[in-house]
């Protein structure tokens, strides 16, 4: 636990405000009630407003790339990751604009545009995909919607859709025959990653078989790498590289949510993934990105050069998690 105490350390005296407070919400757990001038202080930070500018308009951006950081979807569950509330007006609004958007069976649409050429009407178009519909669930999850009314439907609809241990690729009748580029029977990895992310944070499905069976699938991909690449998702030498922040399918992000799994923390797959993480540290506890999405620039996981206290922050929840996890067994 050395290391991950002086990781904490070096968090707490080189982060900007926004992270100094997620830290002393997320790790130390100190009440936001007593940390009411740093909150001000981190809304305060120009990264930051122009987030909370970006979700409140949130159908601004076509969803055309689940990737794209510039996505409201990746923005708000960055602000909420990090201990915003619906207190926030923009994240309020943001929320409000996901709830306007559900369908017949309790799905929440984004507005999209896929072309004729790959399968779509190529018109701007609410609906939803597999590899985006469970974040806006999940987001709702974290902004406090009351389940039962507005986010249990979604769940269910989307949960009947598991099949052969994983989830597959699958799209809401209005964008007719859109596909990712695999085999029609293959789980996607992206979307199996999404729904382990929605379904540990959700009590009815933490000790759920669906849950464990598609958190296994995603181990299952990590030791047949070699082999496997379903919808073009592979694990090799870019996905192990340390990238922040955890938004797409690279090692972080998988770990990250495949460690709010009990059932997998013990599998030794996971542990090679974990130790993997582990040999990246350096001597003084830190993590310094090993790839960067360019668009983040700005931030202090947008550079390789030197450690990130933001992706350290990533690394010592996930170490963290498992190490109470060793000390249960």
């Amino acid at each position: 636990m050395a290391r991950t105490m002086s990781s904490l350390t070096y968090i707490l005296d080189n982060a900007e405000p926004w992270l100094k407070y997620a830290a002393r919400v997320n790790l130390l757990h100190e009440s936001k009630a007593s940390l009411t001038d740093l909150r001000l202080e981190a809304l305060a930070d120009p990264k930051i407003r122009g987030y909370l500018t970006d979700v409140a308009d949130y159908h601004s951006t076509l969803v055309t790339n689940h990737k794209n950081p510039d996505l409201p979807i990746h923005k708000l569950l960055f602000l909420l990751d990090l201990g915003f509330d619906t207190d926030v007006p923009e994240i309020q609004t943001a929320i409000d604009k996901i709830m306007d958007n559900r369908d017949s069976h309790g799905v929440y649409q984004s507005l999209t545009n896929i072309p004729t050429h790959f399968g779509g009407s190529g018109q701007d178009l609410f609906g939803w995909c597999l590899c985006d519909a469970p974040l806006l669930l999940y987001a709702l999850v974290k902004a406090g919607v009351d389940y039962d009314d507005h986010i249990r439907p979604g769940v269910e609809s989307l949960v009947s859709l598991h099949t052969n241990h994983a989830f597959p690729c699958a799209v809401s009748p209005e964008f007719g025959k859109f596909r990712g580029p695999g085999r029609k029977d293959d789980p996607c990895p992206y979307a199996c990653l999404l729904m382990v992310k929605l379904l540990s944070a959700i009590p009815d499905y933490r000790e759920s078989e669906v849950l464990q069976s598609t958190a296994t699938s995603l181990l299952t991909l990590w030791e047949l790498s070699q082999e496997r690449h379903p919808y073009m998702f592979y694990m090799g030498t870019d996905f192990r590289k340390l990238k922040a922040p955890a938004m797409w399918y690279d090692l972080v992000s998988v770990v990250e949510a495949l460690s709010r799994v009990d059932a997998v923390r013990s599998d030794e797959r996971f542990l090679e993934m974990v130790a993997l993480i582990r040999s990246k540290q350096d001597s003084d506890g830190r993590f310094t990105p090993e790839a960067v999405y360019l668009k983040f620039k700005d931030w202090d996981f947008g550079q390789k050069k030197a450690p990130s206290p933001y992706l350290t922050y990533l690394c010592y929840r996930i170490l963290e998690r498992v190490e109470v996890s060793d000390d249960d067994r």
